[in-house]
């Protein structure tokens, strides 16, 4: 069901309100171009109607979303779905850098101060990658939209005690959104506030008392910043 706002002629689909001349404009596009794939009307309108995501980039996803919506309704009539291949992602072969280390024992303390590294540069996602395909019950999957990976460290002793990933919220998780209360329309408007902790690994040689909380109560003020900052 689409949603009416107070302003005459405006709808709200995925998470945009669209005027009455917009929504012409979007069905002219589809009519007059029905050789284009569903990802190349996407891009064309977000292009006509410069939709960006936070990060800058088009809002592809969220525009095929809306036609497909709109599809529904019968106001549109889109192209088949393409079949494509999925891109052949090389597998991750941890090496000897990722060797379980020697056991560390105590309490946060002991390795204070304890800080987030943020990972960015090519040799830094690398390892990342490595520890979490070897040691995270999940394995590593790639991360797709706005991301950003964490080291926990040992600021003192230069070591590496556990990784961390926060990473664009998915559309629709039941327990968030019934904890958070919002309704769809309020879910469609604020979703890009939100980031999923998508991954979340202490080394297992790693027994540092209350660590786990203490890199949480961490990330909670720096991804905010670094989100900001890269996003």
């Amino acid at each position: 069901m689409v949603q009416t706002s107070k302003k005459e002629g405006h709808v709200l689909l995925s998470g945009r309100w669209f005027s009455k001349k917009e929504l012409d404009d979007i069905k002219y596009i589809v009519k007059t171009f029905p050789n284009l794939s569903r990802n190349e009307l996407a891009l064309t309108i977000c292009e006509g109607l410069s939709w960006l995501a936070p990060n800058g980039k088009h809002k592809v996803e969220s525009c095929q979303k809306m036609l497909e919506e709109l599809e529904k309704q019968g106001e549109v009539v889109l192209p088949p779905k393409r079949s494509m291949r999925s891109p052949t992602i090389p597998k991750i072969k941890p090496g000897s850098r990722t060797n379980a280390k020697p056991k560390i024992t105590g309490s946060v303390g002991d390795v204070a101060p304890v800080k987030l590294k943020t990972v960015r540069s090519r040799d830094g996602i690398k390892l990342w990658n490595e520890y979490v395909e070897r040691y995270h019950a999940l394995g590593y999957k790639r991360p797709f939209g706005a991301h950003q990976r964490y080291f926990i460290a040992s600021k003192p002793r230069a070591e590496l005690l556990g990784c961390l990933l926060f990473s664009a919220s998915a559309w629709a998780l039941a327990e968030r959104d019934d904890w958070i209360g919002w309704s769809k329309q309020d879910r469609s408007q604020r979703l890009s506030l939100i980031v999923n902790n998508s991954r979340f690994l202490i080394f297992p040689w790693v027994q540092i008392k209350n660590l786990a909380s203490k890199a949480l109560s961490l990330a909670a003020k720096q991804v905010i910043v670094d989100w900001q900052e890269r996003f």
